[in-house]
């Protein structure tokens, strides 16, 4: 992602539109486009400041204010799916997605692995090798 344009730029840009230019002459003149232009100019109007908003930073987990039920109800019935979890949730009013939940348990350091009694049945090639065959006499 690139960086946001200047404070300084923002503000020649503005003032030269108030000062009545056309959007898109200012434009042309400080080689940027008409839709910043345009933009920064309605942000000025708004706010009184053509600064850029603040890039990046951490939102909170939508799930956050459930932590403590989602955990326990986890800790009631173990093997319960996300696709469970995500159904009980919509029921309480809570409408998320199903990586809303999963980030939710990834982040918690929780995971829902397939328990040992439920694998497949391992390869050929991993079991130990046949025990060797008594030789029979072929006398008849």
């Amino acid at each position: 992602m690139g960086r946001a344009y200047s404070l300084d730029l923002r503000e020649r840009v503005v003032a030269a539109v108030a000062a009545g230019e056309s959007c898109r002459s200012v434009a042309a003149t400080f080689k940027v486009s008409v839709a910043s232009v345009v933009k920064w100019s309605q942000r000025f109007r708004a706010t009184g400041s053509a600064a850029a908003r603040q890039m990046g930073g951490n939102r909170p987990y939508a799930l956050s204010s459930e932590r403590d039920w989602l955990l326990k109800r986890l800790a009631e019935q173990p093997d319960v799916t996300l696709r469970a979890l995500l159904a009980e949730l919509a029921e309480r009013g809570i409408k998320v997605s199903y990586y809303a939940v999963w980030h939710f348990f990834e982040h918690e350091g929780i995971s829902f692995k397939k328990k040992p009694a439920r694998q497949r049945a391992g390869s050929p090639r991993r079991r130990p090798a046949a025990g060797a065959m008594a030789k029979i006499s072929r006398t008849a």
